[in-house]
């Protein structure tokens, strides 16, 4: 599609928001959720029996590399005060909490000799509150705190991680299966292997972005089929009777102009950034995209190396794989405009899988700015992005299961409103035109941790003052927007809370007018 093409999209989808300023209705089996990570959240790290994560040794071997020096020992304190996380997602009024197990919580040295009861106690209280509060539990297994002692013995990149991580998922299972419906396993390969080993900017810290970044992407899909097949053979789907589905980031891109280069930048960005974790669940024929194999190779060549530092899946291992997400996690915040010409030369590190792409990016400075240096609000992006999913990959189930915009500390948080607003659109939009979308989750539920940027920014749709000890969790503009969204299972574009108001952690109520509009439009559309 060109770029006009996508522009006039950008008219046509919003077109009946625009008119009535509110959206068609959600679907009322429709799940809406918040979403948290435990070491972002959780604090106590030392507590109860927990062993180090490696995040827990890199802030204390280098708390110069956070950007505020800070560090998530006590963090939201969500481990002594998930009471109130529960309370909160009950005012906002969800169906469903995405958090994540710690497996140094569980496992303090990662394998499964020793099982920490005070560990398999905290989440199960968690699981407990959660339903007794009709909240699904939708917990990640692994969202990037690695036990030190398995990143000592050479963490993810080691051959054992995917039976590391099996017999982690084993116990999860048995401890916590019998309440639980939603497993998702592993965070975000792309963002996690990139960062992780690209850059070096997060845990474990490892600069090898042509060759470590493919390892540990292929070590995480064999963690994941792992859990899969665990989940299968050992009895425990038949018993509990839960799906299981891995988290994937999924940004999406749109060219710079209409040229044949920059639409070719656009099919590799997708190839690169997640078709690399899809094709080899979701796709018929399996494996990796041909394209990338294929670029790779060259690439290695050229590089005097004799052999690839992507070498594809066996057919085992491609067989292993196939099929082995029951529904797909979807993490989404922006859209990159992407270009390929002559500039590109010299831009990237060689190796890298950015050199093995070989396409330069940015952000129209038309589209609202978060205060990250990657995320800027475009939502036709997503609405393109889930059409995609469902015609190349026979339109699986999908949740999305982050999806959230970064500000500075503050109640009015405008810009976040409207960034709900817009994207819940395009989530409606999907809905309409047949993606087999079945929940929102918005990221995140309280101000965290956030990695490598400390607390300078904030996610949160309640914010939390990390200098005071009781870590109170008070509700930002934001969640009394995505309140009303929930409540009224439409998007008013007009809806205005005030967050400084009595009693504005309460239930707000939307207007008459809102649901009749709602009400005609979807009798009409």
């Amino acid at each position: 599609m060109t770029l006009i093409a996508r522009l006039l999209f950008a008219t046509l989808t919003f077109s009946a928001v625009i008119a009535n300023n509110v959206s068609g209705s959600f679907p009322s089996d429709f799940i809406f959720g918040a979403s948290t990570a435990s070491y972002q959240v959780e604090g106590a790290w030392d507590e109860d029996g927990k062993g180090w994560s490696m995040w827990d040794h890199l802030v204390r071997t280098d708390p110069g590399h956070i950007a505020d020096h800070s560090n998530a020992d006590v963090a939201a304190n969500s481990y002594h005060l998930y009471k109130r996380d529960v309370q909160m997602l009950k005012e906002l009024g969800v169906s469903a909490y995405r958090f994540s197990i710690s497996w140094p919580r569980i496992m303090p040295y990662g394998r499964p000799d020793y099982v920490n009861p005070r560990g398999i106690q905290y989440y199960n209280n968690l699981i407990d509150e959660l339903l007794a509060n009709n909240i699904q539990p939708f917990p990640t297994m692994y969202h990037w705190d690695l036990p030190q002692n398995l990143n000592e013995q050479g963490g993810i990149l080691s051959e054992n991680f995917p039976d590391w991580f099996g017999d982690y998922a084993r116990v999860l299972y048995q401890n916590f299966g019998d309440r639980v419906k939603h497993w998702l396993t592993l965070n975000e390969p792309y963002i996690h292997c990139h960062i992780g080993f690209g850059t070096g900017m997060h845990a474990p810290r490892i600069r090898s972005p042509g060759v470590g970044y493919y390892r540990c992407g292929r070590q995480i899909l064999l963690a994941h089929a792992r859990a899969f097949h665990i989940y299968n053979d050992e009895g425990f789907r038949s018993a509990q009777n839960g799906q299981l589905g891995i988290v994937i980031s999924m940004d999406w891109s749109i060219p710079s102009t209409d040229s044949v280069d920059d639409a070719e930048a656009v099919t590799d960005y997708i190839a690169f950034k997640f078709g690399q974790y899809m094709d080899p669940l979701f796709s018929e024929q399996g494996n990796y995209p041909q394209r990338i194999l294929e670029r790779v190779a060259t690439n290695s060549a050229l590089e005097g190396l004799s052999t690839t530092r992507l070498p594809a899946f066996t057919d085992a291992e491609a067989e292993y794989l196939r099929g082995t997400s029951d529904f797909l996690a979807l993490n989404h915040y922006s859209t990159a405009v992407v270009y390929r010409n002559a500039s590109v030369a010299g831009m990237h590190e060689v190796p890298s899988m950015f050199n093995d792409v070989y396409i330069g990016s940015y952000s129209d400075p038309s589209w609202p700015m978060s205060e990250t240096n990657w995320s800027a609000e475009y939502a036709p992006g997503l609405y393109n992005l889930l059409n995609y999913i469902k015609d190349t990959y026979n339109n699986p189930t999908i949740y999305i299961t982050e999806n959230g915009f970064s500000s500075f500390t503050g109640l009015v948080d405008d810009q976040r409103c409207q960034y709900y607003k817009n994207y819940l659109v395009a989530v409606q939009q999907a809905i309409e035109s047949g993606v087999d979308l079945r929940g929102y989750f918005a990221w995140s539920l309280m101000d965290n941790f956030e990695w490598a940027r400390g607390y300078t920014i904030r996610f949160g749709l309640y914010e939390i003052d990390m200098t005071d000890p009781e870590r109170t969790r008070t509700p930002r503009k934001s969640a009394l927007v995505y309140k009303e969204i929930i409540r009224s299972r439409v998007v008013d574009m007009d809806y205005n809370p005030d967050p400084y108001l009595p009693g504005s952690s309460h239930l707000v109520t939307g207007s008459a007018l809102t649901v009749v509009v709602a009400a005609l439009y979807n009798l009409l559309r």
